[in-house]
């Protein structure tokens, strides 16, 4: 019997990241860290574009009054650039994108206190958040 060789979390993570790489075509990947929004309200502007074609959801978060829209505008670009990068040969046109998923999760919360009456503390707690987004073609989900 061959022994099992035990590896590292950080050698198997890079393993990982290695073969996502090598894989051509398919969905592409993009996130925002440490957002300084609190999740609630992304999620308001996230739920907008799950599922929307690329196109359309450029325009919805352009034309969002909300300040968040810019920034996961901003994180949608990076996934389209990265879905490019990715299929090199594919024109961007013909592939007709779409936002496969979205998610949201709370991030680290900074935590203050503001003065209260008869000398207490009132605690504030500064939220902000994790949005990953999915980029994929059409065709890929067919095949």
């Amino acid at each position: 019997m061959e022994a099992t060789k035990k590896l590292k979390k950080s050698v198997l993570i890079r393993q990982r990241k290695e073969q996502e790489k090598a894989q051509v075509g398919g969905a592409s990947t993009a996130k925002l860290l440490n957002c300084p929004t609190s999740p609630r309200k992304m999620r308001l502007v996230v739920d907008l574009i799950r599922g929307e074609k690329v196109e359309t959801a450029l325009y919805i978060l352009k034309h969002s009054g909300k300040e968040a829209a810019a920034r996961v505008e901003k994180l949608l670009l990076s996934a389209i650039k990265n879905w490019e990068a990715k299929n090199e040969g594919a024109s961007l046109e013909d592939s007709a994108l779409f936002v496969k998923e979205v998610s949201v999760g709370g991030g680290r919360q900074l935590k203050r206190l503001r003065p209260a009456p008869q000398g207490r503390g009132y605690r504030i707690r500064k939220r902000s958040n994790h949005v990953t987004l999915v980029v994929d073609s059409v065709n890929n989900v067919n095949n």
